[in-house]
């Protein structure tokens, strides 16, 4: 017989946990995709790009030549030219001997010999090779995501598959648990994550049974954390598993937790679309991170507009938003879904401190990268 889940009598610190949840955890194996489906993906080592454009182009349609022929020249001063010079259309390459373009009515072909009608300098009118992309140049640097304007370089490179790391996340849903278990899958797509999908009743059996580690390189569940009558997804994975830690120090997010099934980490995120959110930033994203091998996200430092005030003992979380050069507090441990979607940028206050003062720099992780 399996007994009711309960909380333990003292909550683990959220940094204790989070460093048991990261031990011995490496990136995945980097592998190759398309361009089309490598957004947002992270970075591994890539080869250097090849100079681009590959040699000098024309910017815009015009006249071919080379600017020590033209000095002098001007509508009062017309130069006779021996021929009619090569006329390039843009994007098209350079003729070789000519370094500028001068546009179609700065040569007059009306007479029986053309004439230049003005001057130019050395590269006018023309995009210089490796102007757009230099020479050995990485598409990006790794552990960074792949944005649209790393994938341009990548296109413009002519590059046909990228080298990525992009972690497959096993997600399972209990207890009806759809709006948490979506904003929980649509975050992940963000930050590079291969999805899979699985829906459980909340009972032990049917829980255990869809912990499936294998091919997957972290499992999240969503509801079934609590010491309900149904609750029973930490139960299940101590079936499967080894549990690391229930009750973690974090408000909203305390019936969170963590473990493993074999080398792969599991993070039990509760049903409440706050308490997710707010264990999802402290504990499953620096887990899908590191397996990312991204690089540290970006933080904003800002004082903060009015003060903070935070119980010794419980890490909580903070919702901030900018104003006028300041960080201004949309919510502190209560975290509507107002505030999750007005939120700029987010600080996990430790549980060593009090909280902060006003005007005191902090560095919150930006919501809106």
């Amino acid at each position: 017989m399996i007994t009711a889940q309960r909380l333990p009598a003292s909550l683990t610190p959220l940094d204790a946990a989070l460093a048991a949840v990261l031990r011995d955890l490496a990136p995945v194996q980097p592998i190759e995709l398309p361009p089309a489906d490598a957004l947002r993906c992270i970075a591994a080592e890539m080869p250097a790009l090849r100079a681009y454009p590959p040699h000098d182009v024309a910017v815009s349609d015009g006249w071919a030549m080379r600017a020590n022929d033209l000095v002098g020249a001007s509508s009062y001063a017309p130069l006779p030219l021996a021929g009619i010079p090569v006329w390039v259309a843009a994007g098209a390459a350079m003729p070789d001997g000519t370094d500028c373009v001068v546009d179609a009515d700065a040569v007059d072909t009306s007479g029986p010999l053309p004439q230049l009608l003005a001057e130019a300098i050395p590269g006018q009118g023309v995009r210089r090779a490796g102007s757009d992309i230099a020479i050995e140049r990485a598409v990006i640097a790794a552990g960074e995501p792949l944005l649209p304007r790393g994938l341009l370089l990548a296109r413009a490179a002519g590059l046909e598959l990228l080298r990525v790391r992009r972690p497959r996340l096993r997600i399972v849903n209990i207890c009806n648990g759809q709006l948490t278990a979506r904003l929980v899958a649509d975050t992940a797509r963000l930050a590079g994550a291969e999805i899979v999908y699985a829906e459980a009743a909340p009972d032990v059996g049917a829980i255990a049974n869809a912990l499936e580690a294998d091919g997957c390189d972290l499992i999240i569940t969503i509801g079934g954390t609590g010491v309900g009558h149904t609750d029973a997804a930490v139960n299940a994975l101590g079936t499967r598993g080894a549990l690391i830690a229930h009750g973690i120090a974090l408000l909203p997010g305390r019936t969170t937790a963590v473990g493993r099934i074999d080398a792969t980490p599991v993070v039990a995120l509760p049903g409440a679309p706050d308490q997710a959110f707010a264990a999802w930033w402290a504990i499953a994203l620096p887990v899908l991170d590191r397996l990312s091998g991204r690089r540290p996200r970006k933080t904003l430092a800002l004082p903060l507009e009015r003060k903070i005030a935070s119980g010794v003992g419980i890490a909580e979380v903070v919702l901030l938003t900018r104003q006028q050069g300041f960080w201004a507090v949309l919510a502190i441990g209560d975290l509507s879904l107002e505030a999750i979607a007005r939120a700029e940028g987010l600080l996990i206050v430790p549980g060593t401190a009090e909280g902060f003062a006003a005007g005191t720099v902090v560095d919150a992780y930006m919501l809106r990268e």
